[in-house]
């Protein structure tokens, strides 16, 4: 139940984030025992390189606390879909933070909006979702693998959230979203390798009072096939974008302060050699706080189309 709301202490069964540094955490939960691959009932010890953890002395402990490992020692956070999106078993290529972000916004996703999803994968974005649409909205999910939609389902019932979200095994792009959702969805989303063929069951899955769609592609000619399909079907401000996070490089840069009072001094129409006018050798240094771009760009993740459907669109 770790994800419902926020807590103050773990409780048995709670998914914990152990953080160890910025580049490594994991999500374990927090249960005295496991069964291991011979069917037999053990304690729970996690490993990691600081060492071993016995996950029962967890138990009870405030979030946010230092642990001590059997060589080290980690803390344990509360999982958040941020903390989610790095330690989550991957089904699944996942979006990240820098599209999901945009996501949230251009669809304005917010309490008690209806989203639907397809497809779930291994449900980081889906998890943001829920945390924007709660406690009043609710998000219907689409995976055509039934493996995945059956972990997908389980994942969101141990994390507390199964009341805010419908699982389903279907194909949309032949089959749509179920009669049941048309005309009641706020926002869209698919993350598919034909998204032009499920654009049309999106325009039905809309409230006739408009809602906002959103693609996510890797290629751009998935990107145009998903555009001339939304242009035929009447939605508007459609764009397309690629999303890059890139961080300035801050330093603290030394520059000469060159001697500029020659410039004071009155021209002559004979240049004098022993002239101490001269411009002179820089006196001193002086430091400054600089912003570059880094060497290293950031690579290609998607691109991201989004448009809006207008209200009172006739649909057939």
């Amino acid at each position: 139940m770790s994800f419902l709301k926020p807590k103050t202490h773990i409780e048995q069964g709670d998914i914990v984030i152990l953080y160890l540094s910025v580049n490594s955490m994991h999500a374990i939960e927090a249960v005295p025992t496991i069964v291991n691959k011979k069917g037999e009932t053990i304690a729970h010890i996690f490993q990691t390189p600081y060492g071993s953890l016995k996950v029962q002395s967890i138990i009870g402990v405030e979030y946010g606390s230092r642990v001590e490992l059997s060589k080290g020692y980690a803390h344990v956070l509360q999982p958040n879909p941020e903390l989610w999106t790095q330690t989550l078993p991957h089904r699944t290529q996942i979006i990240y933070t820098p599209d999901i972000s945009m996501i949230l916004h251009q669809l304005e996703v917010r309490p008690g909006a209806v989203v639907v999803e397809s497809g779930t994968g291994s449900g980081s974005l889906s998890h943001y979702f829920l945390r924007a649409l709660k406690p009043t909205g609710h998000l219907h999910t689409f995976d055509f693998h039934e493996a995945r939609a059956d972990q997908a389902r389980d994942e969101f019932k141990r994390h507390g959230l199964a009341d805010f979200v419908t699982v389903y095994h279907r194909d949309v792009c032949n089959l749509g979203f179920t009669s049941e959702l048309d005309g009641v969805a706020d926002a869209v989303f698919l993350d598919l390798p034909a998204p032009d063929l499920a654009v049309p069951h999106a325009f039905k899955a809309l409230k006739l009072s408009g809602g906002r769609f959103c693609s996510f592609s890797p290629c751009i000619e998935q990107s145009q096939r998903c555009i001339n399909v939304l242009t035929k079907l009447g939605f508007n401000e459609i764009c397309s974008m690629e999303v890059l996070q890139q961080e300035s490089v801050i330093k603290t840069r030394s520059f000469p302060v060159i001697d500029l009072e020659f410039l004071k001094a009155p021209k002559s129409s004979e240049p004098n050699a022993n002239d101490d006018s001269k411009m002179k050798e820089p006196k001193e240094l002086k430091k400054y706080l600089t912003s570059s771009n880094p060497q290293v760009l950031p690579g290609h993740t998607g691109f991201l189309t989004f448009a809006t459907l207008p209200p009172n669109v006739p649909k057939a």
